[in-house]
């Protein structure tokens, strides 16, 4: 039988990395340039995928009786302070941006292969819905990269 407190949880630490996400992503559109829109409505998008996620993630929790939770990480508010002074110190924002926005798609894929890691512990549904939002979080990721690099070549 699944504890409902260690599934809980693992969702509220999904959460938890989505709030942060939506919360980077917003904090990207405002540092770009007028001219970055490509990057602009790429962001947007990525924001309202999290938005998305963290509707599901809590419908789950909710099913279990639990209270979702409606805050960011500690790190991920570390994240942007770093993203701040880093924008603040670096002349080509749309490489920085860029920077800055991988490492978190970094830290979301961690905390789903953490999640994951639990599995034996998570109702297959929950196991299935953290495994499609895995796998959409790493193409976000690879295409952040991507940009990242096109631009760096540059």
């Amino acid at each position: 039988m699944q504890n409902n407190s260690n599934v809980t949880e693992i969702l509220n630490d999904l959460i938890r990395i989505n709030r942060d996400r939506v919360e980077g992503y917003e904090k990207a559109i405002d540092e770009l340039e007028k001219g970055d829109t490509d990057l602009k409505a790429l962001f947007q998008q990525y924001a309202q995928q999290s938005g998305g996620y963290i509707t599901e993630l809590t419908a789950e929790v909710t099913k279990l009786g639990e209270k979702a939770a409606s805050d960011t990480t500690v790190s991920g508010k570390v994240y942007r302070v770093w993203m701040d002074l880093k924008a603040t110190f670096t002349r080509d924002e749309r490489t920085s941006t860029l920077e800055s926005c991988e490492y978190g798609e970094d830290a979301a894929q961690k905390a789903y292969k953490e999640a994951l890691g639990k599995s034996a512990e998570l109702p297959s549904q929950v196991a299935n819905l953290i495994t499609r939002q895995q796998a959409n979080l790493r193409s976000a990721h690879d295409t952040v990269k991507r940009q990242r690099d096109m631009h760096t070549v540059k």
